[in-house]
């Protein structure tokens, strides 16, 4: 128990947390970041209104749907821009001031040094996205979107920061250079959101076309869902419309009993937090090389020692 508290408190997350909240560039990112989400909201209402969405005054629940879709899957664009600036320099920004030595000669550990690190950039991103809220309360006032559903999608965001976050921690680690680690980072993200979903889409048409062309039995969904899955916005969509996961899978609707595999969201979900795992037991690990090489030659001679004593 003890040891859990001195990770969740201590010095280094204190610090970290107070040096980057109270900043005049924090309060401006804060600011900048509701105003473009208001002015996304205001250009989205604007648009239903001239489109005749919104009529009398009064709002078809579909169309206030849309409204909060198209706010949620830009919100999550927003958030794979920032997370890795905010995550991908926060090992080797220490190396390149030369204050990291210094942090590793405290009685910190290596998994504190590294959760803290990424707890406090991430917390000021949950900051972030929590100023969002009186952005989506102008999308409650029009119905049709439950509190489960914004409780859900907040939820997904806090996942998905915490996934590019680790990201970014284990290519600041491992790259001494800063600018060498954003990019690896945000090329990494660059897989995860686009890449994923055009090989779901070029390996659906394949798929489609193979299937027809040989006149195989019919099948109760197709592999390529699977693809989908790995995508950040077809899971947040999966979460909006769960119906979509059966759309995803290619699921024969002739059939009743069947049904996707899993959610796509559910697979998103299972298979990044296995990575998040790896990328922070890596970080962690390899915070401390000269040291992990100390211990192993200290091994490698004790036996030694025994034999000429």
């Amino acid at each position: 128990m003890n040891n859990w508290r001195k990770v969740l408190i201590n010095p280094v997350l204190g610090k970290e947390i107070t040096l980057r909240m109270r900043t005049p560039k924090s309060a401006f990112s804060v600011f900048a970041y509701v105003l473009v989400m208001g002015l996304l909201a205001m250009g989205i209402i604007f648009v239903m209104t001239s489109s005749g969405g919104i009529q009398g005054g009064r709002v078809d629940p579909g169309v206030s749907r849309m409204m909060f879709y198209a706010l949620s899957i830009a919100q999550l664009v927003l958030i794979a821009f920032m997370t890795p600036a905010l995550t991908a320099g926060v090992i080797s920004g220490e190396r390149e001031k030369q204050t990291l030595n210094m942090l590793l000669t405290t009685q910190q550990s290596s998994a504190t040094i590294v959760l803290s690190k990424l707890v406090s950039s991430l917390s000021f991103m949950t900051l972030i996205i929590l100023s969002t809220l009186p952005v989506y309360s102008i999308v409650f006032l029009y119905g049709g979107v439950s509190p489960s559903q914004l409780i859900s999608v907040f939820l997904f965001y806090l996942f998905v920061m915490l996934l590019l976050g680790s990201i970014g921690v284990f290519f600041s680690t491992v790259l001494k250079r800063t600018i060498l680690s954003v990019i690896m980072t945000y090329g990494v993200g660059l897989v995860i959101f686009l890449v994923t979903g055009l090989a779901y889409l070029f390996a659906m048409s394949i798929d489609q076309a193979s299937h027809y062309s040989s006149g195989t039995p019919m099948r109760a969904y197709s592999w390529v869902g699977y693809l989908l899955g790995l995508n950040p916005v077809g899971a947040l969509i999966s979460i909006f419309e769960p119906s979509f996961s059966e759309t995803a899978f290619l699921v024969q609707r002739s059939n009743l009993q069947s049904s996707a595999p899993i959610e796509l969201w559910q697979e998103f979900i299972l298979v990044y937090s296995l990575l998040i795992l790896l990328f922070l037991w890596i970080a962690i690990r390899r915070i401390r090389p000269v040291r992990g090489r100390k211990l192993r030659k200290n091994l490698q001679a004790q036996p030694v020692n025994r034999e000429e004593g």
